[in-house]
């Protein structure tokens, strides 16, 4: 394999940036805004946790075929470069599709088909790396990869934050869809990829079809929550019903129910997910892991989506979009200051006790943006929060793959990766509608309740921590 030079490693990595920016703009700025025009303020939490959580749904069927599709690939031009230039030219134009939707039903059909068109491209994307970068300047391409990931957080806030304050829509959105394009032709032209000469055997049917199980898995959980809520919502009533009346006991029934929904629809969504990779029940450190991973994913991802609505109805800021784009790009620079240092420190303190702490960190940050009466507070709830995330992506992945079997070690991760868009499917997806019904009784209570559940999620990210136990030996072991 031939050695990158250092503007290579850029060339190869730079779509991410393209489809960083548009997930950085679309999903708590951009998106939030258009479906609060379209819905109302009496449904937008639920229109947005629905359309959230049914593009998610879209994410974990097209990514990993696309991306299994690109491996077998025979096309003169490459396996990635097709699907990475088809993908970018389509989210482009499903971006423009957004700009002109005029509804909340076409921009619902737009935001599905931009999901569908991005995970044609990051499906094959994910691959540049094994493909085409030497074992030895990998560490380094993952890092260029992180910095692509993170900067548009920083530049969005600059950029699109304060173009959609100024109601400059069709500017923001014209620049993420130039975005796709521009970066997808640098990526393109900067590789050199090698046609494959004979496609490699065996069936697409199986993985595609455990990826189908896997979808079929979530909704399963998601089932099992709602049965969950419904018991624990009763059950809560009930008892609180002779001690503070029935309109209480009501409110106190459907906020303990839609936190036993999300944490139920997680556990019970990943047990059913994981156990369709052959073998799983054989390491259940593993699928304790993952229900870690989604809890976080759930809580973090959902504030982040929330936080518009959050900032504009509790905080009663006059320009929410600019407030949520510096709030984004605050978590940002503190999640990039925390992950740089974090890889170094598991290898020194234990992998499984910093994964914990950041749990602890996040839900004292989002109790932070509770109690807060001024957006300085926030902002130092969400640096809290962003400090733990930075923490928690370098280090949560790193004790997965001390839990995988070696020899496939491939196909265990990839689950998890696949599972994890269920984070954003129930979080967002239950507590969308939550928000809406407690912000009909008192305005402004529903993001305080779904805020306060995904705090609870952050603590029990780390209590599930308890199940994951190493299979290394105990004088080899990384705690």
């Amino acid at each position: 394999m031939k050695r990158l030079r250092w503007y290579d490693l850029i060339t190869h990595n730079i779509y991410f940036l393209g489809l960083s920016i548009g997930a950085a703009a679309l999903t708590p700025i951009i998106t939030p805004v258009l479906v609060q025009q379209y819905a109302g303020g009496d449904l937008k939490n639920t229109m947005y946790g629905l359309l959230r959580a049914c593009g998610l749904a879209v994410a974990v069927v097209v990514q990993p075929a696309a991306g299994l599709l690109s491996d077998r690939s025979t096309a003169r031009w490459g396996r990635r470069r097709p699907f990475i230039a088809v993908g970018a030219l389509l989210s482009a134009l499903c971006v423009l599709g957004i700009g002109v939707a005029g509804g909340y039903w076409p921009l619902f059909a737009a935001m599905l088909l931009l999901q569908f068109a991005s995970n044609i491209a990051q499906g094959a994307l994910q691959a540049v790396i094994p493909d085409l970068v030497p074992e030895d300047q990998r560490g380094r391409a993952a890092a260029v990869k992180a910095i692509m990931e993170l900067l548009p957080v920083v530049l969005v806030a600059f950029t699109v934050g304060h173009w959609v304050a100024a109601g400059q829509i069709t500017l923001a959105i014209s620049a993420v869809g130039a975005s796709y394009v521009v970066t997808m032709l640098i990526q393109v032209a900067g590789m050199r990829e090698t046609p494959l000469q004979v496609k490699p055997a065996g069936s697409v049917r199986e993985p595609l079809l455990r990826s189908l199980g896997l979808l079929v898995g979530l909704a399963l959980g998601a089932l099992v929550g709602a049965v969950a809520g419904v018991l624990v919502g009763g059950l809560a009533g009930l008892v609180t019903i002779a001690l503070a009346g029935r309109e209480v006991a009501w409110l106190v029934g459907v906020g303990a129910g839609g936190l036993a929904a999300v944490v139920t629809a997680i556990v019970a969504g990943v047990w059913a997910a994981v156990q369709i990779g052959a073998d799983a029940r054989k390491y259940p450190a593993f699928t304790w892991w993952v229900v870690n991973r989604l809890l976080y994913l759930a809580a973090v991802g959902s504030i982040q989506g929330f936080a518009l609505y959050f900032l504009q109805d509790v905080m009663r800021v006059p320009d929410p979009a600019k407030v949520t784009g510096n709030l984004m790009m605050v978590v940002g620079i503190c999640t990039l200051v925390s992950a740089l240092p974090s890889g170094y420190l598991s290898d020194r303190l234990g992998r499984r006790g910093l994964v914990a702490l950041t749990g602890v960190v996040a839900a004292a940050g989002t109790g932070l943006i509770l109690v807060a009466g001024s957006v300085p507070v926030v902002l130092a709830g969400g640096c809290l929060i962003g400090l733990a995330t930075g923490a928690f992506m370098a280090t949560n992945w790193a004790l997965g793959t001390d839990l995988v079997p070696a020899a496939e070690a491939g196909r265990f991760l990839g689950v998890s990766n696949l599972a994890g868009a269920g984070a954003g499917i129930m979080g967002a997806g239950i507590g969308g509608p939550l928000a809406d019904y407690f912000n009909r009784t008192h305005p402004g209570l529903g993001y305080l309740v779904v805020f306060g559940i995904y705090g609870v999620c952050f603590l029990l990210s780390t209590v599930s921590l308890t199940q994951v136990k190493l299979r290394v030996p105990a004088a080899t072991a990384t705690e």
